[in-house]
Order: structure tokens, then C-alpha cells, then sequence
């Protein structure tokens, strides 16, 4: 199949994205990598009145470090934060995640903030970034706010962005090397949707976790917080963790859908699975 018909616009700079953004309103769509839009085009799942183009805002792009923060442009594509220093020093988990991202070719051109804004369930970056306590900055002609990850996921491809709204960055806290990153999913073959993925970070000093922050992608409608088996990690020593008691919590937070690759018993199966992975080949090696 091909398109519906629409009207295309290629503004250069953000102040003219927005004015668009402003007139069209929900009648239109934004354009960046095109990895996940130009399929529903052509399927006519989205048949919107005007495509947006923002790849010829540079504004959007590129990697930023402060004394306390990773700002990451929404623009910067996915093979920008696989080859970047400033990510490995400081961001590890978003590095780790790429690889998972299909191949290289969609790598080449999908974006981080096309990722955060289409909200697939299965996805890795929204896991990632609720993991590590980022917020994403969205902007309109009238206003710029920011919302924490955790709050900005809110159901099945729903966020708190608004119509009149574009991500403009990324924001995530910049850690130190006392902190762990581990990120793994299951999938039927390399590239493919996660059946189940884990997003894990947490503080490790003097063998004792702190701040652990363990976050479930691809089981339920948006990125799962384990709140429940967070709590059994906090303040805890490393000899001391019990990969049981942590796999028994999860069963407390996670209520698995299932999908035409795994049933909602299998989700949970994998679930406690990669929180072992976790524990055993990567807190205990700390």
C-alpha cells in the first residue's frame, strides 16, 4: 500500500516545527528517523493531514554535559549514542541498550527522541530512561516543560505530550563510576521486539546497593518500575542478596500481558530469568 495523500513541510529551525505544530494541531505528524512513521504511512494506520520533516533542524541534535547532566538532543540519533564517549563515561546504560536496537541500518537513522515519543511497549530507551531518573523537555509556541520519565509513559503508545508539542531533549542525571548499568532482553532472533527486557541501575559502594532501579520492558502496556523487589535491594550487601527472594517480588510487580510470541506465565518466566542475569553475572561481579 502506499500513503493517504498529505501536505509536507521541511522547516529549518524549531521556531517554525512549532508554528506548524500550533495551526495543523493533532492533524499532523512529525517526521525524524521515519522508522516506525513511514510504516504506518504506508499501511494508512496514520494518515495525517501534514507531515512535519525536522531533520533540517540541527537545533535538535547533539550531546551536551554538564556537571550534573547528560542532555541529549532529540534529534541525535540511536549510532550517535552507540559511538559516543560521553554516553560510555556517563550514560552507560543508553549504550548498552543499542546494540539491542535492531540492526545498524535503522540505527543509522532512527532518533532518541522518535523512540521516547512513539512509546512502544517493547522498546528499549523509555526502560532505559525511567531506569536512570531522566526527564523529557517538550516544547510548544507558548512553553517549555519538562516531566520525569516515570510520569511521562502513560498506557499502550500514550505519553503526556501534547498535540501542540514537540521533545526537544533528553535529560539524565550524569553518574559516577560507582553506579552498575545492565541491560538484556529476550527475543526470538537478534533485532527482533523484546518478548521481555530489563533495564537495571543501581549504586554499589563499599558492596552495599543503594538507589536500585529495576525497570521491565516489553511485559506490560509501558515501561514497568519493580518497586517491590527495588525495596529488597535497597541498602543491601551484595553477599547478601538473594536472587529467590528478588525473583518472588517480581511476581508482586509484574502483571504480564501476553502476545502472539509469549504467553503472560512465559513473560514472567523470562522476567525472573533476566533479574537473575542481573544479580548473578553482574551485581555479584562488582
Amino acid at each position: 500500500m502506499k500513503p493517504a495523500a498529505f501536505n509536507y513541510k521541511k522547516p529549518s529551525t524549531l521556531t517554525g516545527v512549532l508554528e506548524l505544530l500550533r495551526e495543523s494541531g493533532e492533524d499532523s505528524s512529525i517526521l525524524a528517523g521515519g522508522q516506525s512513521l513511514m510504516p504506518t504511512l504506508n499501511m494508512r494506520l496514520s494518515m495525517p493531514n501534514m507531515l512535519i520533516d525536522i531533520n533540517g533542524v540541527n537545533e535538535l541534535a547533539g550531546i551536551s554535559v554538564t556537571d550534573k547532566t547528560v542532555r541529549i538532543g532529540s534529534m541525535t540519533r540511536h549510532v550517535e549514542l552507540e559511538r559516543s564517549s560521553e554516553i560510555a563515561d556517563h550514560i552507560p546504560l543508553i549504550q548498552a541498550a543499542m546494540p539491542y536496537i535492531a540492526h545498524p541500518a535503522i540505527r543509522n537513522r532512527g532518533t532518541i527522541g522518535g523512540s521516547i515519543a512513539l512509546a512502544d511497549p517493547a522498546a528499549e530507551l523509555p526502560a532505559c530512561l525511567c531506569a536512570l531518573n531522566g526527564s523529557v523537555e517538550m516544547t510548544s509556541t507558548s512553553s517549555t516543560r519538562k516531566v520525569v520519565a516515570k510520569d511521562f509513559f502513560k498506557n499502550l503508545y500514550e505519553t503526556d505530550l501534547k498535540a501542540d508539542e514537540i521533545i526537544t531533549a533528553i535529560e539524565i542525571p550524569r553518574y559516577d563510576e560507582n553506579y552498575f548499568s545492565f541491560l538484556d532482553e529476550l527475543s526470538r532472533r537478534h533485532g527482533d521486539y523484546a518478548m521481555c527486557g530489563l533495564a537495571f541501575h543501581a549504586k554499589i559502594e563499599r558492596e552495599t546497593i543503594s538507589d536500585a532501579q529495576i525497570v521491565f520492558f516489553a511485559v506490560e502496556a509501558k515501561p514497568i518500575i519493580a518497586t517491590t523487589a527495588m525495596k529488597e535491594l535497597e541498602g543491601a550487601k551484595i553477599s547478601d542478596v538473594s536472587v529467590e527472594a528478588i525473583q518472588v517480588a517480581i511476581e508482586n510487580d509484574l502483571n504480564p500481558f501476553g502476545d502472539l510470541h509469549a504467553s503472560a506465565t512465559l513473560k514472567l518466566h523470562y522476567a525472573k530469568e533476566l533479574i537473575k542475569r542481573a544479580i548473578t553475572s553482574g551485581i555479584s561481579n562488582e
